[in-house]
């Protein structure tokens, strides 16, 4: 059993691009043609992810010409380069499964607005500011 779980923890990436279901994502992954390889993007919506550990996927949904195209990927598999996150959807599902039936519109997800901290941020009135005035 040990060797077992050696073997899946050579396997598993130890750098893994965050992002959830609901985002829409670019995977880049390696594709093999003949003796040459090149890197081919793919764009779309993330419906699922699946299991755990070594064997966790992920299913990402796009419209090509009209028609709906899903496709799983294996999270640690060597032939992902990189998976970007375009945009980052606000759901309140594990499955998004119900994407299928939608077309145009209806099939858009919310898009999650992360509100900055920083130098423009709101600072609250104190007693000391308003001694100034």
């Amino acid at each position: 059993m040990n060797e077992i779980k050696a073997i899946e923890a050579e396997q598993m990436k130890s750098e893994l691009d965050q992002f959830k279901v609901g985002d829409t994502v670019k995977v880049h992954f390696k594709i093999v043609e003949g003796k040459t390889e090149r890197v081919q993007i793919y764009e779309g919506l993330v419906i699922a992810m699946k299991n755990s550990k070594v064997g966790k996927t992920f299913t990402v949904r796009k419209i090509s010409y009209g028609v709906g195209v899903e496709r799983v990927f294996p999270l640690h598999s060597p032939r992902i380069v990189k998976v970007e996150v375009v945009r980052p959807g606000k759901v309140r599902r594990a499955k998004l499964y119900y994407i299928r039936e939608k077309i145009g519109k209806g099939a858009k997800i919310k898009e999650l607005i992360i509100k900055k901290k920083g130098k423009g941020a709101h600072v609250p009135v104190t007693a000391a500011a308003s001694d100034q005035e």
